[in-house]
């Protein structure tokens, strides 16, 4: 069955002073290091640490409009018995080493079109790197259907976390 906004319990509203999360943190890596692991498929998976994507398939991206397949699991959240499901994950924004953001389409319709991405600019020390979660640009009907942000700030924080180890480990490989 494909779930739609009318088929979802009711949650909570978003908070509506913001409808963006961006956390930071200082990676002691080139751009380019950490742009590849941001633009593989398998990569997106390693770094998660919501515990939701379970598998990746596609090549790594290379442009606005590229998209890849990632398995899912919505039971890591435990708020919507969603179980074991696909979702595409649509490039929105590519810019070589210094951004990329996604949105993700899947069973839901209309897809949600929230926004995730990274942000990359060098700094003294590595790059600063800028998760950021954008669900701006929902329509109403998701706003009183879900809980927003889905991923919490939190995780977003987490990932950068293991998006340094994942670098790293990558690197000395």
């Amino acid at each position: 069955m494909i779930a739609t906004a009318e088929t979802l319990p009711e949650g909570e509203v978003s908070a509506p002073d913001t409808d963006r999360v961006e956390v930071s943190r200082l990676i002691p890596a080139a751009p380019d290091a950490i742009f590849a692991v941001l633009t593989d498929p398998n990569g997106h998976v390693e770094i998660d640490a919501s515990g939701m994507l379970l598998e990746a398939e596609g090549e790594p991206v290379t442009r606005a409009g590229d998209r890849f397949l990632v398995h899912m699991d919505r039971e890591a959240l435990g708020d919507f018995p969603l179980g074991k499901y696909d979702v595409e994950v649509v490039i929105t924004e590519f810019t070589a080493n210094q951004e990329i953001a996604w949105t993700v389409e899947g069973q839901i319709r209309p897809p949600v079109r929230h926004i995730y991405g990274y942000r990359l600019r060098p700094a003294e020390g590595g790059t600063l790197v800028t998760s950021y979660y954008d669900w701006s640009e929902i329509d109403e009907k998701w706003r009183k259907r879900l809980t927003f942000p889905v991923v919490p700030e939190s995780a977003l924080k987490a990932t950068l976390g293991i998006l340094e180890r994942t670098v790293r480990r990558r690197a000395a490989a």
